[in-house]
């Protein structure tokens, strides 16, 4: 204390004098408030403080609550973290060893990762390589069975085309009319196919082209077998005088069914008197047998034994007819019931005139057989044929339009004029173009050249045409070509997938082929009805019997030549 200067212990001597002093003040201060008298609260100042109070503790627990969120997250992350961290720190050093050859494992797992990625890449775009590859060649193969398929078309088109123009040049002429031979031929044209023009009330053949087809091979007579089903319906009660079937209550008629062809009337028709009775019927008129004609090779066709399918009243499913014997049909329909035997003249080795044959009748009432021809009339003149003929001339007749032996086959049978036949005229076509109106109009170019020799008689034609009790012309209201049911509807089973209607090909137009034509040869054949061919001389002679010269009439100067 000796050595301190004077000036600090002044310094201690005043902080020891402000301690002093502040530890007496604070006594001071709490002996007066303890001697003051507390305030006793009021009910008010109570509920502020439990309100306070309250609010104090709910800060405190949400203060609690979130405090103890962070803890449990911060928690959460330190586990994750802690899981996170190597166990190297924890492991013994064997352990460790294994865990660090585990991860450069999967270090190189990961490296090689990429390599086998592309890889798979480059597998994937093989893969879609070979898919195209596979579309485009079977897109090739489809398109080359088409053209096959467009080529052996063809081919078949070309080899009926080539028979036909084969079969024509072949045919005998002998005994034909030459003229309308050649008409036949033209109106045939770059058609396949066959015809057959034939007197229906005697029988004898004018012309038949491709002979060869008209004798020898059977076609299907498609629509023409509703001629069959019609006569068939009549003579049963299945369709009455109004051409209605029975039981029903139908906008079309029989007039209308043959004009338009309508399937479903003949199919409905046929269904009630059953296959038994269509064979019966078909026979009555000439179908199923042999015409007789004078000519060998003649097929009788084909009648559906056993078919029980409503087709083969509107289609002719399991028929096979010939033209002749279309020929034959039509006629005895128009010719009083007659069943005429075609014949092919040869005057070489006729030496007298020909004389008509038939085979027999139909075994129907005339007045009953002859409710199809209003129908067959109206063809010509509103339905299906009228594009084709010229229904003036008294034509009536049936279209044909199906698909029979691989083929489209058109057809037309007819007689003119309807009211007097005269001449049946039937057309067959085959082709995949081919129709029943496109055959009549091959033979509508026939027609119009046998048109002068058709004589009309016009009150029994409108006799005819009004025979129905329901005239054709007032059923037909509002028809059109959309109503026209001469077409097959479903293609043969014999057909091949290459010609179903649906598919269309191009057929490419053939080159013409000129059939010769074939000039009459003049023949000079002695009747009793023969007429002189050159004038007659006439030498007049005198009462004594001498003769005289024609000018003068002076006797003639005989000069003896001995």
């Amino acid at each position: 204390m000796k050595s301190m200067c004077p000036e600090k212990r002044l310094a201690l001597l005043v902080i020891s004098f402000f301690l002093a002093f502040a530890f007496l003040s604070g006594q001071v201060t709490a002996q007066t408030k303890k001697k003051t008298p507390a305030k006793k609260p009021t009910a008010s100042a109570k509920a502020d403080t439990k309100k306070k109070a309250a609010s104090s503790r709910d800060a405190r627990n949400s203060r609690t609550a979130k405090s103890n969120t962070r803890d449990k997250k911060a928690t959460a992350r330190n586990s994750r973290t802690a899981k996170n961290e190597p166990r190297s720190k924890k492991l013994s050093a064997k352990e460790q060893a294994r865990l660090d050859a585990k991860n450069k494992k999967n270090e190189r797992t990961a490296k090689r990762a990429p390599r086998e990625t592309k890889r798979e890449a480059a597998e994937r775009r093989r893969r879609e390589a070979a898919a195209r590859a596979a579309a485009l060649a079977e897109r090739r193969r489809r398109e080359a069975a088409a053209r096959a398929a467009r080529e052996r078309w063809l081919a078949f088109e070309r080899g009926l085309r080539t028979e036909t123009v084969s079969n024509i040049a072949k045919d005998n002429t002998e005994g034909e009319d030459l003229r309308i031979r050649n008409v036949a031929v033209e109106a045939l044209g770059n058609r396949a196919g066959t015809v057959v023009v034939m007197e229906s009330q005697t029988g004898k053949i004018l012309t038949m082209v491709n002979q060869d087809w008209a004798i020898k091979n059977g076609f299907k007579p498609c629509s023409t077998i509703k001629l069959v089903t019609g006569v068939a319906g009549v003579n049963e009660n299945v369709i009455n005088n109004e051409g209605d079937i029975v039981g029903e209550n139908s906008s079309v008629n029989l007039n209308t069914a043959l004009a338009f062809s309508k399937n479903p009337y003949f199919q409905r028709v046929g269904t009630k008197f059953g296959n038994a009775k269509m064979i019966d019927y078909a026979r009555s008129l000439g179908l199923g047998q042999k015409t007789g004609i004078n000519a060998e090779g003649e097929t009788p066709g084909k009648l559906p034994y056993g078919n029980s399918n409503p087709r083969i009243y509107s289609h002719g499913d399991d028929f096979e007819v010939t033209p002749l014997q279309l020929a034959v049909m039509v006629s005895a329909l128009s010719n009083g019931g007659n069943k005429v035997v075609p014949h092919i003249s040869k005057p070489s080795v006729e030496r007298t005139g020909y004389r008509p044959q038939y085979n027999g009748r139909i075994d129907v009432p005339q007045e009953r057989y002859q409710q199809v021809l209003p129908g067959m009339m109206g063809a010509a003149e509103y339905g299906t044929a009228r594009r084709g003929v010229d229904a003036s001339l008294g034509i009536a007749g049936k279209t044909g339009s199906c698909i029979g032996k691989g083929s489209w086959v058109g057809l037309f049978a007819s007689v003119a004029p309807v009211e007097k036949p005269k001449y049946a005229v039937v057309v067959i076509t085959r082709g995949h173009s081919e129709r029943g109106k496109y055959a009549a109009a091959v033979a509508g170019k026939i027609y119009r050249e046998l048109a002068p020799r058709l004589v009309r008689d016009r009150e029994r034609y409108m006799a005819l045409k009004n025979m129905s009790a329901a005239p054709a012309d007032a059923r037909t209201a509002g028809m059109t070509d959309d109503e026209d049911d001469d077409v097959e509807e479903v293609t043969d089973a014999n057909t091949s997938a290459s010609v179903k209607d649906e598919e269309v090909f191009t057929v490419y137009a053939e080159p013409r082929i000129q059939v010769p034509v074939q000039q009459p040869v003049k023949k000079v054949v002695k009747t009793a009805d023969s007429k002189p061919v050159f004038s007659p001389v006439v030498i007049p002679y005198r009462k004594d019997g001498k003769p005289v010269e024609p000018s003068t009439g002076r006797p003639r100067v005989v000069k003896n030549d001995k």
